[in-house]
């Protein structure tokens, strides 16, 4: 399963828990996934701003937006708890890229992504700035 798709189901089911209120956010909840959010949009444009970066700027980027998800779990229990580490967890491959070119051919094995990679990522990021927002709006 790709990033996008994994996120995907992520979101559906949370913004399923809240919309059936299987899940209500308390207050902090609102607070962190609000914060979150807004700090995703700041971290990922728009997808022709993003695709106008070079590679390691759009690398630089997505790592910000995992950055992002890591303090937001890390204040946080239950079930933003849950969803964000589930979040982090589908954006791992993003740990494992690298833009620049292993010169001397060790690069602990990160790997250069393709372009498709690239948005594939940014806009599973896109997708959970929506479930985070959805998760705030009610």
């Amino acid at each position: 399963m790709d990033m996008r798709a994994s996120i995907e189901g992520l979101a559906e089911e949370a913004e399923r828990q809240v919309r059936d209120r299987t899940w209500e956010p308390a207050p902090t909840d609102r607070t962190v996934a609000a914060k979150a959010a807004a700090d995703l949009q700041a971290a990922i444009g728009s997808p022709h701003a993003q695709e106008a970066l070079s590679a390691i700027d759009r690398l630089e980027c997505l790592r910000e937006a995992l950055a992002v998800l890591a303090t937001a779990v890390a204040s946080v229990h239950g079930r933003l708890a849950w969803f964000l580490g589930a979040a982090s967890t589908a954006l791992t491959p993003v740990l494992h890229w690298r833009a620049l070119p292993a010169e001397d051919g060790f690069s602990f094995g990160a790997v250069q992504p393709t372009p498709e990679q690239y948005t594939e990522a940014e806009d599973a990021v896109r997708r959970l700035h929506t479930a985070l927002t959805h998760i705030t709006a009610r």
